[in-house]
């Protein structure tokens, strides 16, 4: 029996506007691009590498 996955639920707080285009390119990949989004993603270490790079303009709501 396979366990089952983590999930994070990460939310947009901040604005892409004015923020490099790496940064608007990693929100794009955590399914956010509009303020008060919500995405339900995988617990990776890959999905947290992107988490820390736009660290400042998201928030975990809930970590399961």
């Amino acid at each position: 029996m396979a366990k089952a996955a983590k999930t994070i639920k990460v939310e947009q707080t901040g604005s892409a506007i004015r923020r490099h285009h790496s940064q608007r390119s990693t929100l794009i990949g955590l399914k956010l691009n509009k303020i008060g989004r919500v995405a339900e993603l995988q617990d990776t270490p890959e999905v947290r590498g992107m988490i820390a790079k736009v660290q400042h303009i998201v928030r975990i709501v809930d970590e399961k």
